[in-house]
């Protein structure tokens, strides 16, 4: 069994209200039947791999120079509660098998929602929500999407469990 599989986009009804609008969007999913969805997305957003961390220093140093965010808000705080942060994505919605994080920014607003279906395999839904704010949101997601599905498979490949 491969440890993460792109598939057909799963949205539950609050992803599908986080934001006003969708332009891009996917699903990847593992196994995990020991983890809650708080260990999970503490799992995938804060411990990413080093290589990872190098790639997103290289995207701060870039878009720092057209006026994107490259630093935490303040009010960033650790807590897992509505308005915490897990990594630097603030914490939008938390129910008992979801959690939406997200981040808006001048180009683009970002949702990504952590679910478990409770299915035998590939139980849990990692969801990446983009709506574009303008052409900037376009071409920052053309560059970036090649780079997305390499980093989150990567990132979510760490929240596998063989654990049933």
């Amino acid at each position: 069994m491969k440890k993460v599989i792109e598939e057909s986009l799963f949205v539950s009804e609050h992803a599908k209200e986080s934001l006003s609008k969708i332009d891009f969007s996917d699903t990847f999913s593992t196994t995990n039947h020991k983890d809650s969805i708080e260990e999970i997305a503490n799992q995938i957003f804060n411990t990413p791999p080093k290589w990872v961390v190098a790639l997103l220093k290289f995207r701060n140093f870039l878009v720092k120079f057209i006026g994107l965010k490259t630093t935490k808000p303040e009010d960033y705080n650790t807590e897992y509660r509505i308005g915490g942060y897990v990594g630097f994505f603030k914490i939008y919605i938390i129910e008992k098998l979801e959690v939406i994080l997200g981040a808006n920014d001048s180009h683009l607003n970002f949702r990504v929602l952590i679910a478990n279906t409770k299915e035998p395999t590939y139980n849990i839904k990692v969801t990446t929500l983009v709506e574009y704010n303008n052409k900037m949101g376009k071409v920052y997601m053309a560059i970036v999407k090649p780079f997305h599905r390499v980093v989150i498979k990567s990132m979510i490949r760490k929240s596998y469990s063989n654990v049933k």
